[in-house]
């Protein structure tokens, strides 16, 4: 070691402090509570909702149904090839989370994630069990009596049973929520329902009961990656400094001001500490740690209002409208930006065009794959043959009689193998409901009609009883 350096001994990493944060009323606690209610609600429920979409199809609002291979969404359904819809979806969710930053920073994280939201469950649990902020510290630094364990066993077994819930829910959105839930208490569900019950229950005993706001610093990759996307008009929970510095007691404010000295609004009593969920301190500044949930808000707004100074010392606002007040300047607020409009603009655009392919899109599909080997088939009386692989795709729940022709060769015959002709002379095809069928077709031209090159055919299927068409196109080779 050099001269003038000095070497500190000391841990790499920080230790953890476990958080114990208080409980809190006031306009954001609200909202969180009803956004909670929510959400869970919706989460828990959703999988029992009935809706009738006809014969052959599940009742069910939404289902994953895996054998079927399909989607349902209440009126939509969606099929394994239609997976740009869930491009578009994402692309959705991912415009809307930047739009949500750009006017509010990480509101997202501070409301709606699944782990905040969890999180304040369990944390409500505790509550209701153990007490709040300091007496749950206080039972934490004493004994170990009978009270003490059979305080923090209902707690557990509680969360445990909330999580055991949230894996069970899970796994009633890919089956008939009833028939599931009594296949699982009678112990005759499959197994793979019990092991992902499980695998959901570990999970979410572990974030929401023990790791809490460890994922939201550490694991989560959002706060990362939110700070490159953020600009100096969105809005964060930000504690207002100008009007709060120099911070001091209440007495000792009240003999600053008789000294002519500046005193600040804030009182130093350290409450948006105690009740934030992540353990910062608001007031050192923007931080990896503020979810921006508004709890450390209401703390203070109850302080200030019980020490008769005006409220909002911390509030949703920016740092540079800090600077235009010390200027005498007023504050700005700009929702409405190139940002925020161009994210908007993506989401609606987004949802336009998924909503009318949603509309626009067919139940039926056709395939054409060309043989190879032979391309030609030379017949006894001159002409040509070609030989085609043909799908037919009915997307319907319900069996389809399909006309198979083919345009482009005028002169042409056209022979499904193993399909007889119908009276008319018609190829009538029978694909039943949600079933692919493949073809062997046969399409030949006389010698007097045999096109001197290469000639661009049709195939197209035809529901007689719907007028639905669907068509392919192949080539026709006369050598």
């Amino acid at each position: 070691m050099s001269d003038g350096e000095t070497f500190i001994e000391g841990p790499l990493y920080a230790a953890r402090k476990k958080v114990y944060p208080q409980a809190v009323k006031g306009t954001y606690r609200r909202i969180k509570w009803i956004v909670l209610v929510l959400t869970l609600g919706v989460y828990y429920l959703l999988p029992f909702v009935r809706w009738d979409r006809g014969p052959n199809l599940p009742d069910r609002a939404v289902l994953i149904d895996m054998p079927g291979r399909r989607f349902y969404f209440f009126f939509i359904e969606l099929w394994p090839q239609e997976i740009y819809f869930f491009t578009g979806l994402l692309v959705i969710a991912a415009m809307t989370l930047f739009l949500m930053n750009a006017v509010a920073g990480r509101v997202w994280c501070g409301y709606m994630c699944p782990q905040t939201v969890w999180t304040d469950l369990f944390y409500a649990v505790e509550r209701w069990v153990e007490g709040d902020r300091r007496e749950r510290m206080k039972k934490d630094k004493g004994r170990w009596d009978v009270e003490y364990v059979s305080q923090k066993v209902l707690k557990h077994t509680i969360w445990l049973m909330i999580a055991w819930w949230t894996g069970g829910a899970w796994v009633l959105y890919f089956a008939d929520a009833p028939t599931l839930v009594r296949d699982l208490a009678t112990f005759q569900a499959p197994l793979v329902a019990y092991l992902w019950i499980g695998i959901l229950t570990f999970t979410t005993y572990a974030l929401a009961g023990h790791m809490r706001e460890q994922v939201c610093i550490y694991m989560c990759p959002w706060p990362r990656i939110q700070a490159a996307l953020t600009d100096e008009f969105a809005l964060n929970v930000t504690y207002r400094k100008d009007r709060g510095e120099p911070r001091m007691s209440v007495k000792k404010a009240e003999h600053a001001r008789e000294a002519g000295e500046t005193v600040g609004d804030c009182i130093d009593c350290n409450q948006c500490v105690a009740v934030c969920p992540t353990g910062i301190d608001i007031r050192n500044g923007p931080q990896l740690g503020c979810i921006q949930c508004g709890l450390c808000i209401d703390a203070c707004d109850t302080v200030m209002a019980q020490v008769g100074r005006q409220t909002r010392l911390i509030a949703y606002d920016t740092d540079m409208n800090m600077e235009r007040r010390a200027a005498a300047q007023p504050p700005v607020y700009k929702v409405v930006r190139p940002r925020t409009i161009l994210y908007a603009v993506i989401i609606a655009a987004v949802a336009a065009v998924m909503t009318y392919a949603l509309a626009t899109r067919a139940t039926l599909d056709v395939n054409v794959l060309h043989d190879r080997n032979p391309l030609v088939t030379r017949m006894s009386d001159g002409g040509v043959r070609n030989g085609y692989t043909v799908r037919l795709l009915n997307k319907r729940p319900d069996e389809r009689s399909l006309e198979l022709v083919v345009e482009g060769l005028p002169q042409a015959s056209v022979q499904v193998v193993n399909v007889p002709p119908a009276a008319d002379g018609r190829n009538l095809v029978t694909v039943g409901p949600d079933q692919t069928r493949e073809l062997r077709v046969l399409v030949s031209v006389p010698r007097v009609a045999i096109p001197a090159g290469a000639v661009d055919v049709t195939f197209r299927a035809i529901d007689p009883a719907t007028g639905e068409r669907a068509a392919a196109r192949d080539h026709f080779m006369p050598h």
